[in-house]
């Protein structure tokens, strides 16, 4: 712990979640937050009085409101590769003309889009979208989480470099009606241009005249796309400024505004604006955002917790686990802070996570009565996704209540093995009607809290150089260029390559 703020904390009594209920009957309204048809329910977390005033004190000292500002401004809040991180101005908060190109850049994809719709690229029914990390996790979990099943176009996600995640795609896809996304920021990434090259061999075999003429190009560098040999009028920017993990919100979206229709876009860009127009106005003490990621550094940096579950009780959310560990432990896996120095704290949590009411049949026993504190994030949807029976619906909500009910009450027994200890805290997120406005809030209030929790931390959360150190190091073992690594890693090569 580095500052007073923090010791502060430190020293705090620990009140168990029952006796923080019995001595304020008011705290579930308190600690229960309504947002444009969420509710974010914090009452189940150790978070009280004491607890979010010494937060409120830290994040004083840590100077939170000139950081929010900086990042809301446009201002370069990237230290380490020195430019701004603009994922809201793609939204409508930022630097004036970094809103402006935003706003040119959506109105460029929405004209391919209806270029596309009237049939200039011939009869498409079909698209393969290519990319990997951001430029393929939001997407697909957006495509998932919004589909309604009668859709115009069918949209495949593929971003594994393995052949088995593509070859079956283009089994069952027509060449000669299907539109192909190569999504890359710099339009380097490597897995991705393999995967389109694949594609391309695909058409031609399939006696496609123009392979390159049913190609988009969804990237920061068009002069790499047009090197590539696709056509300027099928390459749509995205500003530099947008981290691959934020990028849904920009250019990267289009196969879903083709997918599920541009309206559908324009509704998530609302949903995420009313979330920054929150957390930019609103004091501490309701800032979504704020609070939940003063309760992540809670149990991070006083209990000592390593990792944080999420459980979608949705299926259409399923993906969300997935993204949110990208977004969360590619943006705070740090060590250092912003002045270079080692961080002292603990960074990001592990998340992790999976889909109710599967997973309690599969890791709640851990949760339950295993020696981890893990906090627990649940998140519903009010509205079913499905026309069956009811029960279906109202059994998914009864069991994700009653398991952040369970964890906190427990059970007390005088046989060890049938004891549960409880005190165990959860947050839940209740969504009235998942659509694109409720989730374009909820994606936007990720990352703000994960914002939030690097600012806490005093770390950057806008870079990512130990994934480029991976790409160097699997570079290196295929160019064959005589360089030798540890004796393992050339025992592995030699075992899969027979080198």
């Amino acid at each position: 712990m580095t500052s007073g703020s923090w010791q502060a904390l430190t020293a705090l009594p620990r009140i168990p979640l029952n006796r923080l209920f019995e001595a304020d009957g008011d705290r579930a309204s308190r600690l229960g937050l309504d947002f444009d048809g969420l509710y974010f329910d914090f009452s189940k977390t150790h978070l009280d009085e004491p607890v979010l005033a010494a937060f409120a004190a830290l994040a004083d000292d840590l100077a939170l409101a000139d950081k929010r500002a900086a990042l809301l401004a446009g201002e370069p809040v990237n230290i380490t590769e020195g430019r701004a991180a603009e994922h809201c101005a793609e939204r409508g908060t930022g630097n004036p003309a970094s809103v402006e190109n935003a706003r040119a850049l959506h109105q460029r994809m929405n004209s391919l889009i209806g270029a596309i719709d009237a049939g200039a690229l011939g009869e498409i029914s079909q698209i393969i979208h290519l990319g990997i990390g951001g430029s393929a996790l939001g997407p697909k979990m957006l495509y998932q989480a919004l589909r309604l099943g009668d859709e115009k176009y069918e949209l495949a996600i593929v971003s594994n470099i393995d052949g088995s995640a593509l070859e079956p795609v283009l089994e069952r896809f027509d060449a000669h009606r299907t539109l192909l996304v190569v999504a890359s920021k710099t339009f380097t990434t490597a897995e991705t241009l393999l995967n389109a090259r694949s594609v391309l061999d695909w058409m031609g075999e399939q006696g496609v005249d123009d392979p390159l003429g049913q190609v988009v190009a969804l990237t920061a560098d068009p002069e790499q796309a047009v090197s590539f040999g696709i056509d300027e009028t099928r390459i749509l920017p995205f500003s530099d400024t947008v981290g691959g993990r934020y990028s849904i919100w920009s250019s990267i979206g289009f196969s879903v505004a083709l997918a599920l229709g541009a309206e559908i876009f324009e509704d998530l860009l609302a949903g995420a604006a009313a979330m920054d127009s929150h957390f930019e106005t609103t004091p501490w003490a309701g800032n979504i955002p704020v609070l939940a990621a003063f309760a992540d550094q809670y149990y991070a940096q006083v209990r000592g917790c390593e990792t944080r579950a999420v459980f979608a009780y949705d299926e259409r959310l399923g993906l969300l686990p997935d993204y949110l560990q990208q977004l969360e432990m590619e943006s705070n896996g740090k060590s250092a802070t912003l002045d270079g120095e080692p961080l002292a704290l603990h960074s990001s949590p592990i998340v992790w996570g999976g889909v109710g009411t599967d997973a309690q049949h599969a890791v709640f026993q851990l949760l339950h009565q295993g020696s981890h504190l893990v906090p627990v994030e649940f998140l519903a949807v009010v509205e079913p996704g499905d026309s069956l029976d009811p029960a279906h619906h109202n059994g998914l909500l009864l069991n994700c209540f009653a398991q952040g009910a369970a964890l906190m009450a427990g059970k007390k027994s005088d046989d060890s093995h049938r004891n549960y200890p409880g005190d165990r805290p959860s947050v839940t997120i209740l969504v009235e009607t998942l659509d694109a406005r409720s989730l374009g809030s909820l994606l936007a209030f990720y990352e703000h809290r994960t914002f939030v929790n690097a600012a806490l931390l005093n770390i950057n959360p806008f870079d990512q150089f130990g994934v480029e150190l991976g790409k160097h190091m699997a570079n290196s073992l295929s160019a064959d260029d005589g360089n030798r690594l540890d004796a393992s890693t050339e025992e592995l090569k030699k075992r899969a390559f027979d080198v």
